[in-house]
């Protein structure tokens, strides 16, 4: 008995892998996805029925904002049913921030959302567009038993899936762009596919899918230089109507004791207003206690980040505030791993 063929839609928001080169001018322009399969005729040869949609004007990923957000998230909530897969293209500068943020926008997602996208064009002729997009399209098909097999948000990009809310860009001009340096990646593609189960994402699949819409946008992120004055600081942490901040440390979560910064620290904490901690490192976690310079952000109530990246950590800041969560359970929520964003 023949089996199905998995149903993968595939979502165009913008950005640089759905541009391609008029030949006559050399001016890059936006790609018509409608004859997706006619362009790149490679899709013919995949084990699964390929719709397309697209944003009705596709954006520069430099645009990128919650509004944006929640039109990927609605897409594949209205789609959620027929499908068995999603690829979004999307612009790799924002990418992994909007990895993240759809992480914890589809709760209880069963099925593969793989954001992808490219450094070329694709109708550049040394494009990693064509490689990305394909392969982007395979990982979201493969199943096993009729069930997928990747049930989270991912990010494809040169040869390797990640946790999308594990990523950050680290190159703009590299081919291999992204990176997880605190989470192995989960597959990755050779002559073979290859899946690393046990780095697999594990759903409730009990649970019923639940979309969620609401962002904060009103917090702050600080990043920490030696010499960072008192009147900045407080000048920033003053700002009327802000809801949550960041704080981008050094190290393991270290900054400096002086006690104009620590008092700052807590005077904004006490008006409800939560801090996290997160490593300026690209690698690595906030460890506040493991030096004297962390002990007092430990003891005034700032939240640990742990291995969090910063992208995660807006993104998951936004929503949780969203969510209006309670200030008396907020830090012991934002230290729990949601989707996997932290260990």
């Amino acid at each position: 008995m023949a089996t199905q063929q998995p149903n993968i839609l595939l979502i165009y928001t913008g950005g640089t892998i759905g541009m391609i080169k008029d030949s006559d001018t050399g001016a890059l322009k936006a790609f018509d996805f409608e004859n997706l399969l006619i362009r790149i005729p490679e899709l013919k040869l995949l084990d699964c029925d390929i719709k397309t949609t697209s944003f009705a004007e596709p954006i520069d990923s430099s645009n990128m904002n919650p509004k944006f957000w929640v039109q990927i998230a609605e897409i594949i909530e209205s789609n959620y049913d027929a499908f068995d897969g999603f690829v979004v293209l999307h612009g790799s500068d924002t990418m992994s921030y909007s990895a993240s943020a759809l992480s914890f926008m589809l709760e209880n997602l069963t099925k593969p959302v793989i954001f992808t996208g490219s450094q070329l064009p694709i109708g550049d002729l040394r494009t990693d567009a064509k490689e990305n997009l394909i392969t982007s399209i395979q990982m979201a098909s493969l199943q096993y038993k009729g069930k997928p097999v990747i049930r989270e948000v991912g990010l494809y990009f040169e040869y390797k899936l990640y946790r999308g809310n594990r990523t950050i860009k680290l190159n703009a001009e590299h081919f291999e762009a992204f990176e997880s340096l605190n989470y192995p990646h989960l597959a990755e593609s050779g002559v073979h596919l290859k899946v690393y189960k046990e780095y697999l994402f594990q759903p409730n699949t009990r649970k019923k899918f639940k979309l969620h819409k609401n962002f904060e946008t009103d917090i702050i992120l600080i990043k920490l230089f030696p010499g960072i004055s008192k009147f900045v600081l407080e000048t920033l942490l003053n700002v009327p109507h802000i809801k949550g901040v960041i704080i981008e440390t050094y190290g393991a979560g270290n900054t400096t004791t002086e006690s104009w910064f620590i008092d700052l620290l807590k005077q904004t904490i006490k008006r409800g207003t939560p801090i996290i901690n997160v490593t300026q490192c690209s690698g690595g976690s906030v460890i506040m206690g493991q030096y004297e310079t962390s002990t007092q952000l430990k003891s005034i109530g700032v939240i640990s980040g742990k291995d969090i990246t910063t992208e995660s950590a807006i993104a998951k800041l936004m929503f949780m505030l969203g969510e209006n969560i309670s200030h008396k359970t907020f830090k012991t929520l934002f230290e729990t791993p949601l989707r996997g964003e932290m260990s």
